[in-house]
């Protein structure tokens, strides 16, 4: 079952977050833009190129009214000790969530039962708190934060402008579509 258009389940946990441990609920979703990035673990090979990633255009994602937040079955104090010993995971600033019980990865029914991992895989969550986008790869395959932050510009735009869809590769800026009975055929 697709978890487009439904509303993220409660959850509430400790992250880490810029030195600190701070208390993070789905409450803190409602009325922004979201973001929850999963990857499997802590002190793995992949996960730190793409949280480093992520980090590159996390203000221009604030810029868009969208927080971020990493998770991974990892407890808090785990995300402290990798963020003060990883380069790449040291220049994070989002909160990174910690999900030991496997709530929150349950709740975007995002876990590996093979592993109890986390599936590597990125939810937008909009303002309402209803999942707008979904995408999950493999364990080996990472991920592009420039190309979420394009999607994410979609997905406002269509918010704000109903009627209207993006197509394929659509960046800010260029024409979108109006589907109609007109159109059928001539695209």
């Amino acid at each position: 079952m697709s978890l487009i258009n439904t509303p993220i389940k409660p959850f509430q946990t400790t992250a880490y977050k810029n030195g600190a441990f701070v208390d993070v609920s789905s409450d803190d979703f409602q009325g922004k833009w979201n973001i929850v990035f999963f990857y499997p673990a802590d002190f793995t090979f992949v996960c730190p190129t793409e949280l480093a990633d992520l980090q590159d255009v996390y203000a221009e994602l604030q810029g868009l009214g969208v927080e971020v937040y990493s998770a991974s079955r990892d407890s808090h104090f785990v995300h402290k000790a990798w963020h003060e010993t990883s380069p790449e995971v040291g220049t994070v600033q989002y909160a990174m969530l910690g999900d030991v019980q496997g709530v929150i990865t349950e709740n975007f029914d995002n876990m590996r039962p093979e592993s109890g991992l986390s599936d590597r895989s990125t939810f937008l969550i909009d303002p309402d708190g209803i999942i707008q986008y979904v995408e999950t790869t493999s364990e080996g395959v990472g991920r592009n934060a420039t190309e979420l932050v394009r999607k994410v510009k979609a997905a406002q735009y269509v918010r704000n402008h109903p009627g209207e869809v993006c197509p394929a590769k659509w960046e800010e800026g260029e024409e979108t579509l109006t589907p109609s009975f007109d159109l059928v055929g001539k695209i």
